[in-house]
């Protein structure tokens, strides 16, 4: 279970740089750096079966993940959660191949553990002092926990208007919080200040190359789940991008590799109405988005208005035939109750919105119900439960 990366590189110039150095983003285009693999030894020594009998986390994948010595793994027992086949929803739907990725049940509540443990783990393994973080609740929490874990000071940036669950996680696991005026890029811009003060490691949405990593996990379990095989879309909630990001990357890999075939599966982009730049970027035909002013949902994990990566987002969803849409905070309250009396999976907003944008797909035929279609529900409910109304809905 040795790491096959390489290098790093720059996505926009394709100029390398090496994984054994502490980087942000690129030097030459200030833009995301990738990890990359010696993917033809991998291919060579190593077979895909062999995932099958290890330990049901992310790092059962450490040949495609970064980190080179297992000692220096920061791990809770992220990863390793289940895909569930629908079968109330879909036979509401008429569909008889409908999955619900269920990353709730990761460490924190979230998904957000797979991008923190590979991030967080990397730098230990470079030998960092700390680390800050911005963010606009979940990552808080994840790095709280991970930097607990790693036994490295972590500094978390968030806005005053976070949700108090997130904030509270953060102060239990005995990270510094830092209050911000503002929205999440206004909590970046501080969390990077103090970064380069201290000289800790910035854990920043694709500010650093391993946070997609940890989430392109997501994408190399599903496909195990499915028998290696992809499914026909997958519809994901998208603030900052980095589980498209991750897994459309990942599937790349697996392809290269010829541990799967076929076409990547159609990647579909749900956003808030009160916060779509990269939904306003892909029908406007744009290649990047701009600052959505005035962003406002109660999903806080959407609330991203200007997200750094958009330009690989968007190369994602045009790529694989996807598209982008918006719904509304009322809609995805509503499909929390739907999806969670249906399948008894209780989702956070975010993960509902999914749902929603499943329907919408459905009603105007840009899916078929004969496809195979995976939602991510990407936390858990019990995260917002000011959101529930205490009352049985009819």
């Amino acid at each position: 279970m040795t790491s096959y990366i390489s290098h790093l590189e720059c996505t926009v110039c394709g100029k390398n740089y090496p994984h054994e150095q502490l980087i942000g983003i690129s030097p030459c285009c200030e833009k995301v750096l990738f990890a990359r693999y010696d993917l033809a030894k991998l291919g060579r020594e190593v077979d895909r079966d062999v995932f099958v009998s290890r330990p049901d986390t992310m790092w059962r994948y450490a040949e495609l993940l970064p980190v080179n010595d297992p000692d220096n793994i920061v791990t809770l027992g992220e990863g390793g959660t289940p895909l569930i086949k629908s079968h109330n929803l879909a036979e509401q739907l008429g569909m008889r191949n409908l999955y619900i990725k269920e990353e709730g049940l990761n460490p924190t509540g979230t998904f957000k553990a797979r991008g923190i443990s590979a991030a967080v783990s990397k730098a230990v393994e470079l030998k960092v002092d700390g680390f800050t973080m911005p963010s606009a609740g979940n990552a808080a929490g994840a790095a709280a926990a991970y930097g607990a874990r790693s036994g490295m000071e972590t500094k978390v940036f968030m806005p005053q208007d976070a949700p108090d669950s997130n904030k509270k996680e953060t102060l239990v696991a005995g990270s510094e919080l830092n209050l911000v005026q503002g929205l999440i890029n206004d909590a970046g811009r501080e969390a990077v200040a103090v970064a380069k003060e201290l000289g800790f490691f910035d854990l920043s949405t694709l500010k650093e190359p391993y946070r997609a990593e940890g989430k392109k996990s997501m994408g190399l379990e599903m496909v195990q789940q499915l028998g290696w095989k992809m499914p026909d879309a997958i519809i994901y909630p998208t603030g900052g991008g980095t589980g498209i990001i991750g897994m459309y990357k990942g599937f790349k890999e697996l392809l290269e590799l010829g541990w799967i075939e076929g076409k990547q599966p159609k990647f579909i982009s749900i956003q808030a109405d009160g916060c779509q730049p990269v939904v306003r970027a892909f029908n406007e035909g744009a290649d990047s988005s701009q600052m959505w002013e005035n962003a406002t949902t109660k999903a806080d994990g959407l609330r991203v208005p200007h997200p750094f990566a958009d330009y690989l987002i968007l190369e994602a969803i045009r790529a694989t035939g996807g598209t982008a849409i918006a719904v509304s905070d009322q809609e995805m309250i509503d499909a929390m109750y739907e999806m969670a009396t249906a399948e008894g999976i209780f989702p956070a907003p975010e993960g509902a919105a999914t749902l929603v944008g499943l329907k919408k797909l459905l009603d105007q035929k840009f899916l078929d119900p004969e496809e195979s279609v995976v939602l991510f529900n990407t936390g858990s409910g019990y995260k917002y439960l000011d959101l529930i109304s205490g009352t049985k809905r009819s």
